[in-house]
């Protein structure tokens, strides 16, 4: 059973007691259906995928008959490298990786979305305050091409830094691999996620600016499935989309509750818990019913297009989309 946290400013006794008798019904095998074992991958285990635990931990997907192990990749392209090597089912990783995969033959399509915006922020050493301060200067990435790297390229670039001319990157890691080389010294910034952000700014390092502010319109991360597979296991592949949009509604209509245990699964406090929490919401970076952007995915076709892989004219955002296990898994689950 999940513990429960007490916050400082005092929860209520009802919020504790209609979490653990959640924990209790979700908890509880699924007679209906067996057990089926349907890996996943994500590239980045922080508070912004939080609810993957959420789901697998608190019973969502086994309320689905899926027993779904999380494992945490360095990064999109090999997270969907290891889909294409049928080692995972899902992948959970950046659209612009997807999109380049797809365009060198990759059979891969996204069903929804889990990061439908950029919830980053790019976070300045102490001597580091502005964008301009970064010239010169060494800053810390996950990858340089995709992901995150791809995302801190165009916001630089449109501060008016050129990549490689005006910086160096450094392939790091995850955003508390990236806080570390930040903290030492190692790196002049570097991009985190919400709270890491606000946990920066109380150890008195720099918020140089949000992702968001430059690139409002982004799908940043969806589940990507390969499309035969995913056509041949339709009813599992909504089984799975059922979990994550029952998932993202009880997380927006139980903020505390999710809080409770995403602060002890992620390590954090659960006011920075609550922060990070309320900026997903609010910045729409996450959706209610596991959906996706479909302008978000359009900038990214833009983006891509940009680098070469895409020409002219440029494809719609239903080429990498089906979204027909969603809206079946909403039909099964009822939309609201």
């Amino acid at each position: 059973m999940v513990a429960i946290a007490i916050d400082d400013r005092g929860s209520t006794i009802a919020q504790a007691i209609a979490f653990l008798v959640f924990v209790a019904a979700f908890a509880l095998p699924c007679a209906a259906q067996e057990k089926f074992r349907f890996p996943m991958g994500e590239s980045s285990k922080t508070l912004s995928y939080g609810p993957l635990w959420v789901a697998a931990k608190m019973g969502f997907f086994e309320r689905e008959g899926l027993e779904v192990p999380i494992i945490t990749m360095r990064g999109s392209p090999l997270t969907i490298q290891a889909l294409t090597a049928d080692s995972i089912f899902v992948a959970s990783a950046g659209v612009d990786a997807l999109i380049a995969a797809y365009e060198r033959g990759a059979d891969i399509t996204m069903i929804g979305g889990l990061l439908n915006g950029l919830g980053l922020s790019l976070i300045g050493g102490k001597p580091y305050k502005t964008y301009a301060d970064l010239r010169g200067t060494t800053i810390g990435t996950q990858t340089i091409t995709s992901g995150t790297g791809f995302a801190l390229r165009l916001v630089l670039k449109a501060h008016g830094l050129e990549y490689p001319r005006d910086y160096k990157l450094l392939n790091i890691g995850g955003s508390s691999d990236r806080f570390q080389a930040l903290t030492s010294g190692q790196i002049s910034s570097a991009p985190v996620g919400v709270p890491l952000d606000l946990v920066a700014k109380q150890q008195g390092f720099n918020i140089i600016g949000y992702f968001a502010d430059d690139q409002p319109n982004f799908q940043f991360n969806g589940y990507f499935v390969k499309r035969f597979w995913a056509e041949k296991n339709r009813a599992l592949v909504v089984r799975f989309m059922k979990a994550m949009a029952s998932t993202m509604r009880w997380m927006a209509d139980n903020r505390e509750a999710a809080c409770a245990y995403l602060s002890k699964e992620m390590a954090i406090s659960l006011e920075h818990c609550r922060y990070a929490a309320d900026y997903n919401w609010k910045a729409r970076i996450w959706d209610r019913n596991a959906d996706l952007n479909v302008e978000g995915v359009r900038t990214l076709i833009k983006i891509t297009a940009e680098q070469g892989i895409l020409k002219e004219p440029l494809p719609e955002p239903s080429k990498y989309i089906d979204h027909s296990y969603l809206r079946q898994a909403l039909v099964e689950i009822g939309r609201k």
